[in-house]
């Protein structure tokens, strides 16, 4: 019999862009992915990640059957094994310190699948309020979402940069050329960037690096981990200058004469030896940001990341604000499903999540929950620290939290300590190595999908659904499945799960099924282009998406603006600008010292064939000279009589790594960069990964609660202050 091959429109769900991709399936196996040049975004591109794919789903080391730890090491079981084991050890765990000892971190890929953000929430909202919940966001996004709540009140309010019509687009550590953007879904990004230049614009790039992004465009060298100080000094110019439209801001903002007093020791003379950029640099940048029409200023994970995350995109607003580039065609904007009754949503959402930030903190350090979330860091503490809520049953999905967060020995240490823990995943990674049990889940072409996430940075609106292109692979079952089955099974114990069960029940005897896709669903239907539940004729729904517009649809030429109003969560509808939070930080500021003995600062470091941790396992990303390496600049260097090639020691306060070293003429003097994501140790079965081996850069990170930031719970990863000596 001829095989059956079918060509499948799907998207890529690894990074953000969520690429346009056609996935070729010959008798219920995925063979090969390519880019869909019928998607109207993407149109024929995806990276190489994207395309390699195939040999992660495919790969013979993938986790496909349940895995029981053992005295031999981990050993296959049933899912019914399995289940009841951890249901039944989870129950006990319940009954004798309650729900305050279960923790669930999720991972970056967590973000991509809908179904299974709503996985993890169920289950921590079902077995009571007293949970932890971790997610890889404290050391990614939460600094970005908790400025959004203190400006808008909502910290889904996210601005975005409107890149088909800006003419002035000021990129602040992001490189979109590798990563394809981040709180920014375009496609075919630096495209998109290179259209800002050649209708006469500028794209200009603060970055302590010369990234592959910065050689394409401008470059403005900065210090790592001073972002801040140049931010207060534009926005020093533009009001010492005269530039400002004050009356206009205060029809739109509340604290503009609180922001003013804020700024005014930042003159640009006083932080030009803090940031490496001249006071006329600075004051040149501050003219044009006002004075050109169309005009953007941008920041990603360089400027989350710091020690003053919150405080710099605050502050990244504000300037937008101030120059008069928010909610404005070509400058800050907000991207949204526009769904209907969405400004009174905002409104309810701010008053819960602002609720909960006043109120929920982490017993160890006092830092507010964001967004629900506790600080990851602070994940092994909050295992190993006695009391009330001591975490002793853990669950990890799409997570390798050992390789992500401070400290990663401290975490896999910690681990040893707990009752009961647990990975949803399809390898055995550094920390799912220490789990007791690994049950597998399916990759992003095995399960349906709508990016809901990533709606809100939609650099042009756009709606895409895809169903599964292929089968589970082995046994492999999606995180809603298994916690939906775990949720059955620990009904008779957990109210919560209890009244689910019933209520599923009901529906499904009435025809409905309780369940993420039936949200969704409606999500779709009640948003712009949506077919408002048959009362827009022709418009969308989530089968409509999968059925008629396979490649995806465009719902609209640009993002709206005049919004401002809709964006905010505050009753007042207008931006608050003052907050005490934000005024201690930047009265950190000025009192932050430099430890003695390291000399150098080390940022973290993008690579076009990573992802994080997890994509070390695929041949075809690892061709060639795979190894992780530092970048050194060459005058620090030979100061140290250190050259390409040599084995390096990093040293900074908190722990000490090795790592060969390339010099190079493309960073800022005193700057080392060092990828993220190495340190496989063998623990794992991913043989590939394990091979190439490296050192994991967190180890020079802290999880110090002194150092976690206060405002948001964010990691500090960029700007450590470290030493350098050869190996």
């Amino acid at each position: 019999m001829a095989p059956v091959i079918e060509n499948k429109p799907t998207f890529c769900r690894i990074c953000e862009p969520l690429c346009g991709m056609i996935a070729t399936v010959e008798d219920g196996r995925l063979m090969a992915l390519r880019p869909d040049k019928d998607h109207p975004l993407s149109a024929g591109f995806a990276c190489q990640k994207g395309i390699a794919f195939t040999e992660v789903v495919n790969d013979p080391d993938r986790v496909t059957r349940p895995l029981r730890r053992g005295p031999a090491g981990f050993e296959e079981v049933t899912w019914d094994e399995a289940m009841a084991d951890i249901a039944g050890r989870l129950s006990a765990i319940l009954r004798r310190h309650g729900s305050g000892a279960v923790g669930w971190y999720m991972g970056n890929p967590g973000a991509f699948s809908y179904a299974h953000t709503f996985a993890a929430l169920l289950f921590l909202k079902g077995l009571g309020r007293h949970g932890h919940y971790f997610t890889a966001s404290s050391q990614d996004t939460n600094s970005r979402l908790i400025a959004s709540q203190l400006l808008y009140g909502v910290p889904t309010s996210v601005p975005i940069p409107d890149l088909t019509r800006t003419d002035l687009l000021v990129m602040m550590g992001a490189n979109p050329v590798v990563s394809h953007g981040s709180f920014l879904t375009a496609p075919r990004i630096k495209d998109r960037m290179a259209d800002i230049v050649k209708r006469g614009g500028r794209v200009v790039i603060v970055d302590p690096r010369r990234s592959e992004t910065a050689a394409a465009f401008e470059w403005l060298g900065i210090v790592p981990d001073t972002d801040s100080l140049l931010l207060l000094s534009l926005l020093n110019v533009m009001f010492a200058e005269g530039l400002v439209d004050v009356a206009a801001i205060r029809v739109r903002a509340d604290g503009v004469d609180w922001l003013r007093s804020l700024f005014g020791p930042f003159a640009p003379e006083s932080t030009a030896a803090s940031t490496g950029i001249d006071a006329d640099s600075v004051r040149a940048l501050a003219r044009d940001l006002v004075n050109t029409p169309r005009a953007a200023v941008y920041g990603r994970l360089g400027t989350c990341v710091g020690s003053h995350g919150t405080l710099t995109t605050y502050l990244i607003d504000a300037v937008n604000l101030v120059a008069g580039n928010l909610d404005v065609p070509g400058g800050s904007v907000f991207s949204t499903m526009n769904t209907v009754g969405q400004r009174w949503q905002n409104v309810a959402m701010g008053a819960v999540m602002r609720r909960s930030y006043r109120r929920k903190r982490s017993r160890i350090s006092g830092t507010p929950y964001a967004i629900g979330s506790e600080p990851a860091a602070l994940m092994a503490k909050e295992i190993t620290t006695s009391g009330d809520r001591r975490i002793r049953a853990m669950f990890v999905s799409a997570g390798n939290p050992v390789l992500s967060v401070p400290n990663g020995e401290e975490l896999e240490a910690a681990f040893g300590e707990l009752e009961l823990s647990v990975a949803l995943d399809f390898y055995v990674t550094e920390t799912s190595a220490q789990c007791d049990y690994i049950l597998p889940v399916t990759t992003m072409y095995e399960r349906d999908d709508f990016p809901y996430t990533f709606q809100g940075f939609q650099a042009t609106p756009f709606r895409q659904a895809t169903e599964a292109v292929l089968a589970p692979v082995g046994e492999a079952r999606g995180e809603w499945d298994i916690v939906a089955e775990l949720a059955g099974r620990l009904a008779r114990s957990v109210p919560a799960f209890a009244a689910f069960a019933g209520v599923r029940k009901v529906l499904g005897l009435l025809g409905f099924e309780a369940s993420p896709r039936t949200m969704i669903d409606a999500l779709v239907r009640m948003s712009e282009g949506g077919d408002k539940f048959g009362l827009r004729r022709g418009g969308l729904t989530l089968r409509r998406l999968t059925e008629k517009h396979p490649h995806g649809v465009v719902v609209a030429p640009h993002i709206r603006t005049g919004v401002l109003r809709e964006a905010v969560g505050y009753l007042s509808r207008r931006v608050r600008l003052a907050h005490p939070g934000i005024a201690a930080e930047v009265d950190k500021l000025a009192r932050r010292a430099v430890p003695d003995g390291y000399p150098l600062r080390m940022i973290g470091l993008r690579e076009p064939r990573s992802e994080n941790s997890w994509m070390h396992n695929s041949p075809m990303l690892m061709r060639g000279d795979r190894r992780q390496h530092a970048l050194m600049h060459v005058d620090d260097a030979a100061e140290r009589t250190i050259t390409d090639g040599d084995e390096v020691r990093i040293t900074s306060p908190h722990g000490a790594i090795t790592v060969p070293v390339v010099t190079t003429k493309d960073l800022v003097a005193g700057v080392v960069a060092v990828p993220h994501g190495w340190g496989h140790k063998g623990t794992g079965s991913w043989r590939l990964a394990n091979r190439a081996g490296g050192a994991n850069v967190n180890q020079l990170t802290s999880s110090d609660p002194g150092d976690v930031e206060a405002l948001s719970g964010m990691a500090w990863l960029t700007g450590v202050p470290i030493r350098v000596e050869r190996a």
